[in-house]
């Protein structure tokens, strides 16, 4: 957007809540997830669970609160801004009905009476970028009060004693090893009997491991029938069986956030989950509109959305020839504790290409040249890399251990790179560190 608006073009940024500015990642997902479980693994036995979170949660509100004013501040007075909801009338017509949230006074030429009331903005390129938000199954009683989804549980008070948590996917174990931290008995519930089933089955069973020893507890296999209220307690009905817990958090992915934008009116088109279809530019079915980040269906990662904004100034700007199709050997990371990071194929989908492949895999206990995490206390966990044995090229790694979200964005380098699997082997690292896991594959 200021980018657009160095060029001297009049740009307008439509926002629904003024808590928004910055997007998800800032304020509430990422970010704020990362710092409150930093502030739980940081928990000590002798600190009193409850205000212990209750102070997390002041500092996590402090950080997000400053987050959001600083990138408010990055936009005013460069370009219009809005606090208000926006809809298509046309393709290039949106209405839009401003909120309460900072003043709304619009200064758009031929727009009179702004303030309050719904009035129209025709523009020639229009970027849509709303996002997703949690999905919500179909479950009896899912709107009871004390269940949660992924952002409402971050304000979640008293800290609950204990906790359901409905769903084993990435974000729900992020979930429950910050809850654990924290001081409360976890159970997570998962309609599959395969953890984890995009990890190899070595790594997801260490995890799974791992995450029991923590004091999680896993029913897998289950689904999640009915929630009621019992007492002070919510009875969660999992299969047979009823499971009571202060809190359920409903952990069932993400959907897109579409609802209301009238995109029908517009002519843009939606694939079969309801994200909004767009090529390799990010172009969408009707000329003029682009959609980015999570809308467009795209691998839900922040720095995807960043790549998906490079995508565009290529586009609009007419800077290079980047598109989606340059990713390559994206990573990614799950922050447990360890934190697990994974980029390329798993052993499975390497077996599956019918390459000869080598594979080099040890916990990281048993890594005598690896001793960062030891020292940290921290030896939990286990690293594995997928090698092409013919060629030496690096097809896909899995890092479960101390500092991988950092380990595995070197793996992601070197493979989009061309650099083989010895490169990194025999690399010269500092020591004590953690990039000396690689010296240690062998």
């Amino acid at each position: 957007m200021l980018k657009l608006a160095a060029t001297g073009q009049k740009v307008v940024l439509i926002e629904r809540s003024a808590k928004m500015y910055g997007g998800s990642c800032i304020n509430i997902a990422c970010i704020p997830t990362k710092t409150l479980i930093t502030s739980a693994l940081r928990r000590h036995e002798e600190n009193p669970a409850a205000e212990y979170f209750r102070q997390a949660v002041r500092c996590r509100d402090e950080f997000i609160a400053k987050l959001n004013s600083v990138n408010y501040g990055m936009l005013e007075g460069k370009i219009t801004l809005i606090d208000g909801f926006a809809r298509f009338t046309a393709p290039h017509t949106l209405a839009v009905t401003p909120s309460a949230g900072r003043p709304n006074d619009v200064t758009l030429e031929g727009v009179d009476g702004a303030k309050g009331e719904e009035f129209g903005i025709t523009a020639d390129t229009i970027i849509v970028n709303t996002g997703t938000t949690p999905a919500k199954p179909e479950i009896p009683g899912i709107d009871l009060e004390g269940v949660y989804d992924s952002t409402t549980i971050q304000h979640v008070d008293p800290l609950p004693q204990s906790l359901l948590i409905v769903g084993a996917s990435f974000v729900g174990l992020e979930f429950a090893a910050m809850f654990s931290g924290f001081g409360s008995e976890v159970t997570v519930v998962n309609r599959s009997e395969r953890f984890l089933p995009r990890v190899d089955e070595d790594v997801a069973g260490l995890v799974q491991e791992v995450m029991e020893s923590q004091g999680v507890r896993f029913l897998m296999g289950q689904d999640t029938k009915s929630i009621t209220r019992k007492g002070s307690e919510l009875a969660v009905q999992v299969g047979a069986d009823e499971v009571f817990a202060d809190a359920v958090l409903v952990a069932a992915g993400r959907t897109p956030a579409t609802a209301g934008l009238g995109l029908e009116a517009a002519g843009v088109e939606l694939d079969d989950r309801g994200f909004i279809k767009v090529d390799e530019k990010l172009r969408t079915s009707v000329e003029g509109i682009y959609a980015v980040g999570d809308i467009n269906g795209g691998p839900q990662f922040t720095y995807i959305s960043f790549d998906d904004n490079r995508v565009l100034e290529s586009t609009l700007l007419k800077k290079g020839n980047r598109t989606t199709a340059d990713r390559v050997a994206v990573p990614n990371t799950t922050f447990l504790d360890p934190p697990l990071a994974m980029v390329g194929l798993t052993e499975a989908q390497a077996r599956e290409t019918g390459r000869e492949i080598r594979v080099l895999a040890k916990k990281i206990a048993e890594i005598p040249v690896m001793p960062r995490p030891k020292i940290l206390g921290k030896p939990q966990g286990m690293a594995k890399v997928i090698v092409d044995a013919t060629s030496d090229e690096i097809l896909g790694a899995a890092l479960y251990c101390v500092d991988s979200q950092e380990l595995i964005n070197l793996v992601a380098q070197t493979m989009r790179l061309g650099g083989t699997w010895s490169s990194l082997r025999d690399g010269i690292w500092t020591h004590p560190a953690s990039t000396e896991v690689f010296n240690g594959l062998v």
